[in-house]
């Protein structure tokens, strides 16, 4: 199949120590304090010009298990966070990466959970079933070896708001003294009855990543992972709600591609006749008595990505809005290009 693609981008010595202060806030200095309000105006250097290197107390990236040759022990990291672990259709927990695998790494180090299914979390979050107890004491297990542990429950049902803080609390409280973080979706704004209720929440853990990414998603109309606007607004909420002593703003490393065409579906028999005859198809063939044909058309592809400009033009932005931490999605995606133009900063001891 022929392509035509239309290229559309977006505007776009370290030392840790393990033993983790819950009780020990991110502050600035008196004179490093920032605003939290949004800056009147972006302004972006000329394309070319060098760009700034930004300061943070603690930079976090996601390391996918099987893709540790994308750990570069050079780059600025002060937070590693191990990413595969799920939740099976019995509400086990399985495919725990192997903490020997990032034992060299010397930050903070961080088991992340997820569970990729609204029924399968409805089902392991239920107060007092053995699944819940199960799940809770093989967590705990798992992010022995670890500083910290990270959950990562991205499809919580509607309902089940109350119970997903009990099964935060309950993980709290099991963790002692290490660092426990969780990840939650973006939000401009206050929404009512929200499972990820950013301020019932943050009492529960010690830092919020917050995912500020897939704004545009491969469902959506073309356009950037992350704009700049909605990442201001989306930042300007977290910092009112969650404060910048536990907040991590989340950045993308990835881009996505849109098509004007997507041939891969159902046809009914009206829609294949049209395709016939608007491609001027002259050959039907029979496989075995069934009919089909092949085509070629033009797709236009719109890319949105990320380089180092788009992410040091959002580092600044978070920078001067008071943010103090941000976070990585994912190690390996990223253009080596960007890791000069950020550096830590008196990291969290």
């Amino acid at each position: 199949m022929a392509a035509c693609i239309l290229f559309t981008p977006s505007c776009q010595s370290q030392k840790t120590d393990s033993q983790f202060d819950p009780s020990r806030p991110l502050t600035t200095s008196a004179d490093e304090e920032n605003e939290y309000g949004v800056p009147e105006e972006l302004v972006l250097p000329p394309p070319g010009a060098a760009l700034p290197v930004s300061p943070y107390r603690e930079i976090w990236a996601y390391l996918v298990a099987g893709r540790e040759e994308a750990l570069n022990p050079k780059h600025p990291i002060s937070d590693l966070v191990y990413f595969g672990t799920e939740v099976d259709s019995y509400g086990k927990l399985v495919d725990v990466p192997n903490f020997k695998n990032i034992a060299h790494f010397k930050g903070r180090k961080h088991l992340a959970a997820a569970c990729s299914s609204r029924s399968l979390t409805h089902f392991v979050l239920v107060e007092g079933s053995a699944e819940r107890k199960a799940l809770v004491r093989d967590l705990l297990e798992a992010a022995r070896p670890y500083d910290g542990l990270q959950i990562d429950f991205e499809y919580v049902p509607a309902r089940d708001g109350e119970v997903f803080l009990s099964f935060l609390r309950e993980l709290r409280s099991g963790l002692g003294g290490k660092v426990f973080s969780v990840a939650l979706p973006a939000r401009t704004r206050v929404i009512t009855d929200d499972v990820y209720d950013y301020t019932k929440i943050k009492p529960l853990v010690d830092r919020i990543l917050v995912m500020a990414y897939d704004e545009h998603w491969s469902g959506s109309e073309p356009g950037p992972i992350a704009s700049m606007g909605w990442c201001q607004r989306v930042a300007k909420h977290a910092l009112d709600t969650i404060g910048n002593e536990k907040l991590i703003m989340g950045l993308p490393f990835y881009g996505r591609s849109w098509g004007s065409i997507n041939v891969s579906r159902a046809y009914i028999n009206s829609t294949i006749e049209e395709i016939i005859k608007e491609q001027e198809i002259s050959e039907i063939r029979r496989e075995n008595g069934i009919p089909a044909f092949r085509y070629e058309t033009a797709i236009t592809a719109t890319v949105y990505y990320e380089d180092a400009y788009s992410l040091s033009a959002r580092l600044e932005m978070y920078r001067k809005m008071g943010v103090l931490a941000v976070g990585f999605w994912r190690l390996g995606q990223e253009t080596p290009s960007f890791w000069p133009v950020i550096e830590l900063k008196n990291p969290a001891q």
